[in-house]
């Protein structure tokens, strides 16, 4: 009877650490199926392209309307950071009428992966620190003391 214990308890204390190390699979923002995507056509109106595919992640005005629908797929195991796997753009395009002219479809090799999360924003100008800052200052004083 303990020889049955035993032999049911390992296998399962050996294979608990690897219970976390399973991959997760998560889809953000907007997905557009192929066959959504075959039923616009060109020559549609908005109001078509909106009940076919939803209403879009975001809009531009340069150039005429469009119409963007993003998306993104990410992959998680245990604790690590998220992996991108998968990134689509589906851009679809009016002319002045309100028709679809264009529609543009973006995949990850067609642009860079951009992070979405950190909310950094470069700015143009050099960084300096403190004490460069201070010398700096120092070489050039502008400020009449």
């Amino acid at each position: 009877m303990k020889l049955k214990a035993q032999a049911v308890l390992v296998p399962l204390l050996l294979a608990l650490p690897l219970g976390g190390c399973f991959t997760q699979t998560y889809t953000h923002g907007h997905v557009i199926s192929n066959d959504m995507l075959s039923q616009v056509q060109v020559g549609s109106s908005q109001e078509q392209v909106e009940l076919v595919l939803g209403s879009p992640s975001t809009t531009s005005n340069l150039n005429g309307q469009a119409y963007y629908y993003i998306s993104q797929t990410t992959e998680t195991t245990a604790f690590l950071a998220p992996d991108i796997v998968g990134q689509r753009v589906v851009a679809v395009y009016f002319d002045d009428d309100g028709y679809v002219r264009d529609i543009g479809n973006y995949g990850m090799e067609d642009g860079k992966v951009v992070d979405f999360i950190t909310r950094e924003t470069r700015t143009g100008g050099s960084d300096y620190g403190f004490l460069t800052q201070i010398l700096r200052g120092a070489a050039s004083p502008s400020v009449g003391l």
